[in-house]
């Protein structure tokens, strides 16, 4: 008895979190079912299956166009067919796999590409990003690519973080 008067805050606060775990896991809770005559909302649909494999590195059919052939960046061509390996795109801060999978889309592979884009090529570019829009300008991703394209990784440290 002398152990409850002593510890009685103790006790109380171990009432109050079992009669919370209690609520928590016997509450109710609300079973919706969608009938035919409920209306569909554009995320309700069902995604057309990627090609990519995995989930973390599918792209949303929203995000990059359905056209036969994916638009190309507007502009000199020439950049674009240089010959060269591919760069990790993911590596410029603000893009991930699913931007990165729609700049390849454009055809645009490697940083030295990004960097020699021009003010007009980069609005053309960015009205086709979908939910993306925005992105390449307010994440300063050309900047960050010259700097890539470049080889100073420590300017681009400096700058813009870890690389």
């Amino acid at each position: 008895m002398d152990y409850l008067i002593a510890y009685w805050p103790l006790a109380l606060v171990g009432v109050l979190v079992g009669l919370l775990l209690i609520f928590l896991l016997f509450r109710g809770r609300q079973r919706v079912t969608l009938t035919d005559s409920a209306p569909v909302r554009p995320h309700m649909t069902a995604q057309p299956k990627s090609s990519f494999g995995t989930k973390r590195q599918s792209v949303d059919a929203d995000v990059i166009r359905t056209d036969a052939e994916p638009t190309r960046v507007r502009g000199p061509e020439s950049f674009l067919h240089e010959a060269g390996p591919p760069d990790d795109l993911v590596k410029l801060k603000g893009i991930g796999p699913k931007l990165a999978a729609v700049l390849n889309s454009h055809g645009l592979t490697r940083f030295d590409q990004i960097a020699k884009l021009s003010p007009s090529q980069v609005a053309d570019l960015d009205e086709s990003l979908g939910a993306f829009r925005g992105r390449l300008t307010r994440d300063l991703v050309i900047e960050q690519a010259d700097y890539l394209a470049r080889g100073d990784v420590d300017g681009f440290e400096q700058r813009f973080g870890k690389l």
